[in-house]
């Protein structure tokens, strides 16, 4: 049985006023065109550590270095059987979206509310998971 092919990459956060905003990208190219967007993500070099992944592909893909992450777990692609794993965290305060690869055509902070309509079907969940690691972290900070 041949093995399960995997990318590992961030989804970072900030605010805007009232709005969580993540950052995302769209891959570039005309066959992708009407692709969906997706997290900055990437395949793991032979023995790179997943979070190192996903850290090395923002910053190939975005110049964004991010920060403190925590994992948000997986999903698995509902066509292709690919795992996709995703660390989350905010973005740092200077953080500017850019193209940094020949791999994306767009890099963007999207409001939270639109990715959930532009965002790959199958990554939505990372959306979910990260409102309520947000909800748990600030419950958590008014009960202390």
């Amino acid at each position: 049985m041949p093995a399960v092919k995997e990318s590992s990459g961030t989804l970072l956060y900030r605010r805007q006023g009232e709005h969580l905003e993540v950052l995302l990208v769209h891959p570039s190219g005309n066959y992708n065109r009407r692709k969906p967007w997706s997290i900055p993500k990437g395949i793991p070099d032979p023995g790179e550590l997943l979070e190192a992944a996903a850290r090395r592909e923002t910053v190939e893909e975005t110049a964004v270095i991010a920060g403190s992450l925590v994992s948000l777990g997986s999903i698995r692609y509902l066509k292709s059987g690919k795992q996709i794993h995703c660390f989350a965290g905010p973005a740092p305060a200077d953080a500017r979206a850019v193209c940094a690869s020949w791999e994306v055509d767009r890099s963007e902070f999207i409001a939270i509310e639109e990715a959930r309509r532009c965002l790959h079907p199958d990554q939505v969940p990372f959306l979910d998971r990260l409102e309520q690691h947000l909800a748990d972290a600030a419950n958590s900070e008014r009960v202390e």
